[in-house]
Protein backbone atom coordinates (compact mmCIF):
# COMPACT_ATOMS: atom_id res chain seq x y z
CA UNK A 1 0.00 0.00 0.00
CA UNK A 2 1.20 3.51 -1.33
CA UNK A 3 2.01 6.08 2.01
CA UNK A 4 -0.71 8.11 0.21
CA UNK A 5 -3.43 5.59 0.11
CA UNK A 6 -2.59 4.63 3.96
CA UNK A 7 -2.90 8.10 5.16
CA UNK A 8 -6.50 8.08 3.10
CA UNK A 9 -7.49 5.03 5.00
CA UNK A 10 -6.24 5.97 8.38
CA UNK A 11 -7.91 9.16 8.18
CA UNK A 12 -11.25 7.34 6.94
CA UNK A 13 -10.88 4.86 9.84
CA UNK A 14 -10.71 7.85 12.17
CA UNK A 15 -13.79 9.59 11.13
CA UNK A 16 -15.61 6.20 11.45
CA UNK A 17 -14.29 5.57 14.66
CA UNK A 18 -14.98 9.24 16.27
CA UNK A 19 -19.06 8.93 14.98
CA UNK A 20 -19.89 5.28 15.21
CA UNK A 21 -23.75 6.41 15.63
CA UNK A 22 -23.41 7.82 12.44
CA UNK A 23 -23.12 4.57 10.58
CA UNK A 24 -25.53 2.74 13.10
CA UNK A 25 -28.15 5.49 14.82
CA UNK A 26 -31.43 4.76 14.03
CA UNK A 27 -34.06 7.48 13.95
CA UNK A 28 -35.32 8.59 16.79
CA UNK A 29 -39.29 8.07 17.10
CA UNK A 30 -41.29 10.89 18.28
CA UNK A 31 -42.37 10.47 22.25
CA UNK A 32 -45.80 8.92 22.50
CA UNK A 33 -48.80 11.74 22.84
CA UNK A 34 -50.17 11.07 26.36
CA UNK A 35 -53.36 9.23 26.72
CA UNK A 36 -56.65 11.88 25.93
CA UNK A 37 -58.50 12.06 29.81
CA UNK A 38 -61.41 9.93 29.56
CA UNK A 39 -64.76 12.19 28.73
CA UNK A 40 -66.36 12.94 32.22
CA UNK A 41 -69.83 10.95 33.14
CA UNK A 42 -72.87 12.80 34.06
CA UNK A 43 -73.08 13.43 37.54
CA UNK A 44 -75.04 10.67 39.78
CA UNK A 45 -78.26 11.03 40.96
CA UNK A 46 -77.02 12.16 44.71
CA UNK A 47 -74.88 14.60 43.19
CA UNK A 48 -77.58 16.04 41.25
CA UNK A 49 -79.86 16.11 44.13
CA UNK A 50 -77.68 18.20 46.33
CA UNK A 51 -77.77 20.65 43.67
CA UNK A 52 -80.81 21.13 43.67
CA UNK A 53 -80.30 23.12 47.20
CA UNK A 54 -77.86 25.55 45.59
CA UNK A 55 -77.87 28.70 44.77
CA UNK A 56 -78.67 29.76 41.12
CA UNK A 57 -74.71 30.60 39.84
CA UNK A 58 -73.64 27.25 41.63
CA UNK A 59 -76.62 25.35 39.61
CA UNK A 60 -76.36 27.66 36.16
CA UNK A 61 -72.85 26.17 36.32
CA UNK A 62 -73.38 22.56 37.46
CA UNK A 63 -76.59 21.50 34.85
CA UNK A 64 -74.79 23.34 31.97
CA UNK A 65 -71.83 21.58 32.63
CA UNK A 66 -74.10 18.39 33.18
CA UNK A 67 -75.90 19.12 29.67
CA UNK A 68 -72.64 19.78 27.42
CA UNK A 69 -71.60 15.54 29.10
CA UNK A 70 -75.42 14.84 28.12
CA UNK A 71 -76.80 16.76 25.20
CA UNK A 72 -79.49 14.59 24.76
CA UNK A 73 -80.52 14.86 28.47
CA UNK A 74 -83.39 17.47 28.38
CA UNK A 75 -83.52 17.30 32.36
CA UNK A 76 -80.26 19.16 32.12
CA UNK A 77 -81.25 21.25 29.67
CA UNK A 78 -84.23 22.36 31.47
CA UNK A 79 -82.31 22.76 34.80
CA UNK A 80 -79.60 24.65 33.10
CA UNK A 81 -82.54 26.75 31.47
CA UNK A 82 -84.29 27.64 34.80
CA UNK A 83 -80.86 28.50 36.51
CA UNK A 84 -79.54 30.95 33.87
CA UNK A 85 -83.06 32.63 33.83
CA UNK A 86 -82.91 33.70 37.70
CA UNK A 87 -79.49 35.34 37.00
CA UNK A 88 -80.86 37.21 34.47
CA UNK A 89 -78.73 35.36 31.44
CA UNK A 90 -82.17 35.49 29.34
CA UNK A 91 -81.23 34.74 25.95
CA UNK A 92 -78.86 32.31 27.01
CA UNK A 93 -81.82 30.20 28.77
CA UNK A 94 -84.12 30.85 25.97
CA UNK A 95 -81.45 29.10 23.54
CA UNK A 96 -80.80 25.97 25.88
CA UNK A 97 -84.37 25.49 25.86
CA UNK A 98 -85.25 25.49 22.42
CA UNK A 99 -81.96 23.04 22.39
CA UNK A 100 -84.15 20.94 24.39
CA UNK A 101 -87.45 21.03 22.51
CA UNK A 102 -85.22 20.56 19.41
CA UNK A 103 -84.25 16.81 20.94
CA UNK A 104 -87.96 16.51 22.62
CA UNK A 105 -90.65 18.41 20.69
CA UNK A 106 -92.91 17.32 23.34
CA UNK A 107 -90.78 17.83 26.35
CA UNK A 108 -93.18 19.76 28.83
CA UNK A 109 -91.23 21.52 31.24
CA UNK A 110 -88.96 22.83 28.08
CA UNK A 111 -92.34 24.69 26.81
CA UNK A 112 -92.30 26.37 30.05
CA UNK A 113 -89.47 27.10 30.38
CA UNK A 114 -88.95 28.74 27.11
CA UNK A 115 -91.71 30.53 27.44
CA UNK A 116 -90.77 32.45 30.89
CA UNK A 117 -87.33 32.88 29.10
CA UNK A 118 -88.63 35.35 26.08
CA UNK A 119 -91.00 37.05 28.72
CA UNK A 120 -88.42 38.12 30.80
CA UNK A 121 -86.09 39.00 27.96
CA UNK A 122 -89.04 41.36 26.68
CA UNK A 123 -89.78 39.14 23.56
CA UNK A 124 -92.86 37.03 24.98
CA UNK A 125 -94.22 36.92 21.39
CA UNK A 126 -91.42 34.29 20.47
CA UNK A 127 -92.77 31.94 23.27
CA UNK A 128 -96.04 31.95 23.16
CA UNK A 129 -96.10 29.01 20.91
CA UNK A 130 -94.44 26.91 23.27
CA UNK A 131 -96.56 27.98 26.24
CA UNK A 132 -99.96 27.43 23.89
CA UNK A 133 -98.72 24.06 22.64
CA UNK A 134 -97.81 23.24 26.80
CA UNK A 135 -101.84 25.04 27.40
CA UNK A 136 -103.18 22.50 24.66
CA UNK A 137 -100.97 19.34 26.30
CA UNK A 138 -102.17 20.15 29.83
CA UNK A 139 -105.33 21.99 29.84
CA UNK A 140 -106.00 21.25 33.49
CA UNK A 141 -102.67 22.61 34.46
CA UNK A 142 -102.24 27.14 35.44
CA UNK A 143 -98.73 27.32 35.00
CA UNK A 144 -99.33 28.18 31.33
CA UNK A 145 -102.23 29.76 31.43
CA UNK A 146 -100.91 32.09 33.80
CA UNK A 147 -97.44 32.41 31.54
CA UNK A 148 -99.77 33.29 28.63
CA UNK A 149 -101.88 35.80 30.15
CA UNK A 150 -98.47 37.87 30.59
CA UNK A 151 -97.21 36.54 27.13
CA UNK A 152 -100.43 38.37 26.17
CA UNK A 153 -100.19 41.45 28.17
CA UNK A 154 -96.86 41.92 26.77
CA UNK A 155 -97.84 41.55 23.18
CA UNK A 156 -101.06 43.80 23.51
CA UNK A 157 -103.66 41.31 23.62
CA UNK A 158 -105.22 42.36 26.55
CA UNK A 159 -108.45 40.41 26.41
CA UNK A 160 -107.07 37.42 25.63
CA UNK A 161 -104.94 37.91 28.89
CA UNK A 162 -108.02 38.47 30.72
CA UNK A 163 -109.64 35.33 30.37
CA UNK A 164 -106.11 33.15 30.33
CA UNK A 165 -105.70 34.52 33.90
CA UNK A 166 -109.14 33.57 35.03
CA UNK A 167 -108.55 30.43 33.61
CA UNK A 168 -105.80 30.05 35.93
CA UNK A 169 -107.54 31.42 38.61
CA UNK A 170 -110.07 29.10 37.91
CA UNK A 171 -107.78 25.86 37.99
CA UNK A 172 -105.67 27.38 41.03
CA UNK A 173 -107.81 29.86 43.09
CA UNK A 174 -105.86 32.48 44.65
CA UNK A 175 -102.89 30.91 43.64
CA UNK A 176 -100.34 33.77 44.46
CA UNK A 177 -98.10 33.23 41.29
CA UNK A 178 -100.96 34.13 39.02
CA UNK A 179 -102.12 37.09 41.10
CA UNK A 180 -98.57 38.20 40.92
CA UNK A 181 -98.42 37.86 37.29
CA UNK A 182 -101.37 40.13 36.73
CA UNK A 183 -100.35 42.70 39.34
CA UNK A 184 -96.91 43.22 37.44
CA UNK A 185 -98.48 43.44 34.38
CA UNK A 186 -100.71 46.03 35.71
CA UNK A 187 -97.44 47.70 37.09
CA UNK A 188 -95.71 47.68 34.00
CA UNK A 189 -98.78 49.95 32.45
CA UNK A 190 -98.54 52.35 35.03
CA UNK A 191 -101.34 50.93 37.15
CA UNK A 192 -99.85 50.68 40.66
CA UNK A 193 -103.21 51.06 42.09
CA UNK A 194 -104.66 48.41 40.40
CA UNK A 195 -101.68 46.09 41.06
CA UNK A 196 -101.73 46.91 45.17
CA UNK A 197 -105.01 44.94 45.62
CA UNK A 198 -104.11 41.51 43.38
CA UNK A 199 -100.53 41.29 44.92
CA UNK A 200 -102.71 41.83 48.95
CA UNK A 201 -104.50 38.89 48.03
CA UNK A 202 -101.15 37.24 46.85
CA UNK A 203 -98.95 37.85 49.84
CA UNK A 204 -102.19 36.79 52.12
CA UNK A 205 -102.02 32.79 51.09
CA UNK A 206 -99.51 30.10 52.73
CA UNK A 207 -97.17 29.56 49.45
CA UNK A 208 -96.50 33.51 48.62
CA UNK A 209 -92.99 33.92 47.98
CA UNK A 210 -90.57 36.59 49.04
CA UNK A 211 -90.57 38.03 45.63
CA UNK A 212 -94.54 37.91 46.17
CA UNK A 213 -93.84 40.58 48.80
CA UNK A 214 -90.96 42.55 47.55
CA UNK A 215 -93.52 43.23 44.91
CA UNK A 216 -96.15 44.21 47.39
CA UNK A 217 -93.88 46.36 48.66
CA UNK A 218 -92.97 48.09 45.54
CA UNK A 219 -96.63 48.60 44.81
CA UNK A 220 -97.33 49.52 48.63
CA UNK A 221 -94.24 52.16 47.42
CA UNK A 222 -94.90 53.36 44.71
CA UNK A 223 -98.52 54.48 45.86
CA UNK A 224 -97.38 56.46 48.60
CA UNK A 225 -97.83 54.12 51.31
CA UNK A 226 -93.53 53.99 52.33
CA UNK A 227 -94.44 53.24 55.94
CA UNK A 228 -95.80 49.92 55.23
CA UNK A 229 -93.59 48.89 52.37
CA UNK A 230 -90.73 49.74 54.78
CA UNK A 231 -92.15 47.38 57.24
CA UNK A 232 -91.84 44.77 54.63
CA UNK A 233 -88.45 45.73 53.76
CA UNK A 234 -87.25 45.64 56.35
CA UNK A 235 -88.50 42.19 57.38
CA UNK A 236 -87.35 40.30 54.53
CA UNK A 237 -84.54 41.97 53.48
CA UNK A 238 -80.95 42.42 54.91
CA UNK A 239 -80.10 46.47 56.38
CA UNK A 240 -78.19 47.69 53.21
CA UNK A 241 -80.44 45.63 50.69
CA UNK A 242 -83.84 47.30 52.13
CA UNK A 243 -81.98 50.86 52.55
CA UNK A 244 -80.87 50.60 48.75
CA UNK A 245 -85.06 49.77 48.01
CA UNK A 246 -86.32 52.27 50.45
CA UNK A 247 -84.12 55.02 48.50
CA UNK A 248 -84.77 53.70 45.16
CA UNK A 249 -88.43 54.39 46.12
CA UNK A 250 -88.25 57.30 47.36
CA UNK A 251 -85.98 58.96 44.34
CA UNK A 252 -88.89 57.47 41.61
CA UNK A 253 -91.64 59.04 44.03
CA UNK A 254 -90.32 62.02 43.72
CA UNK A 255 -89.65 61.87 39.99
CA UNK A 256 -91.99 63.27 37.21
CA UNK A 257 -94.46 61.04 35.54
CA UNK A 258 -92.50 60.91 32.59
CA UNK A 259 -89.48 60.26 34.48
CA UNK A 260 -90.85 57.39 36.13
CA UNK A 261 -92.25 55.74 32.90
CA UNK A 262 -88.90 55.84 31.20
CA UNK A 263 -87.71 53.76 34.04
CA UNK A 264 -90.23 51.70 35.26
CA UNK A 265 -88.93 48.06 36.95
CA UNK A 266 -89.74 46.43 39.83
CA UNK A 267 -86.30 44.20 39.19
CA UNK A 268 -84.33 46.39 41.58
CA UNK A 269 -86.78 45.05 45.06
CA UNK A 270 -85.62 41.57 43.99
CA UNK A 271 -84.06 40.43 46.76
CA UNK A 272 -82.31 37.37 45.32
Amino acid sequence: MSRTTARIATAALFIALASPALAQQAPTAEPAAAPAPPPRAPATPEVRAAYERADALSRSVFWTQEAEVSPLDPVAGVKASQALRELGRYDQAADISQRVLLVQPTNYDAMLELGRAHIARGQAFYGILALERARDTRPDDWRPWSLLGTAYEQVRRAEDARVAWAQALTLSPENPDVLTNMAVSAMTRGDNVGAEPLLRRAAAQPGASLKVRLNLALALGLNGKMAEAEQILRRDLPPEQADSNLAWLTERNAATPQQAAAGRTWTSLQGG
